[in-house]
């Protein structure tokens, strides 16, 4: 017993969860078809999200605070993971989805998402691309103009905004289902403790 008590990977009850800002839905929704673009260049659809569990953050690269916050605890939670058990953190997909397409190439979103884990991906497609995916989500994101830019460097009209985008990390099953988010502030071991969690009862 104590052998097992002390190998048994900790889970955290729903109520655990919930306090921590997790929410499980009750029953996963199935997600529909939609069509994006990996930073790889290939493309990413709904079978792509398929047999991991995927922890997936919309964002942006130039986004001052959130985003790479959020994206440096969850890099950091899979390296913690991977140093438990290389096999199980197989099975976690970190992705960060970009709602500034305008800016954001292909180029910029890897190199920013894989900077958090070299396992990670960039994703992203036209505003008209993301809203079905981001409707299924309950993903909500706007440009906002910019009156006066942030930055001493001369700035074109057309990129003096930023983007106001939900902030929860969302969480896909292996299935390819929405079965999940986690609220804002994130935390790297309640992402590392939910996704065991779910893991081991799935």
């Amino acid at each position: 017993m104590f052998v097992v008590s002390v190998l048994r990977v900790p889970q955290l009850s729903e109520e655990e969860m919930r306090a921590k800002g997790v929410f499980i839905l009750p029953k996963p929704r199935d997600i529909a078809e939609f069509q994006l673009q990996a930073h790889t260049g290939e493309d990413f659809e709904r079978s792509d999200l398929e047999g991991r569990w995927n922890f997936i953050f919309f964002g942006f690269v130039n986004c001052p605070d959130v985003c790479p916050t959020s994206m440096a605890v969850l890099g950091t939670a899979e390296r913690e993971l991977r140093a438990q058990d290389p096999e199980q953190a197989d099975l976690f997909q970190g992705i960060l989805v970009s709602v500034d397409p305008d800016r954001d190439s292909l180029e910029q979103l890897g190199s920013y998402a894989t900077a958090f884990s070299p396992r990670f991906l960039g994703v992203t497609g036209s505003r008209q691309a993301l809203v079905p995916l981001t409707s299924q989500l309950n993903v909500a994101f706007a440009k906002v103009p910019l009156s006066t830019p942030s930055s001493t460097e001369p700035v074109a009209l057309e990129d003096a905004y930023t983007v106001d985008h939900t902030g929860n990390i969302v969480i896909v099953n292996p299935m390819g289902h929405y079965h999940g988010f986690i609220k804002l502030p994130h935390d790297a071991e309640t992402i590392r403790l939910t996704f065991q969690t779910l893991a081991a009862q799935f």
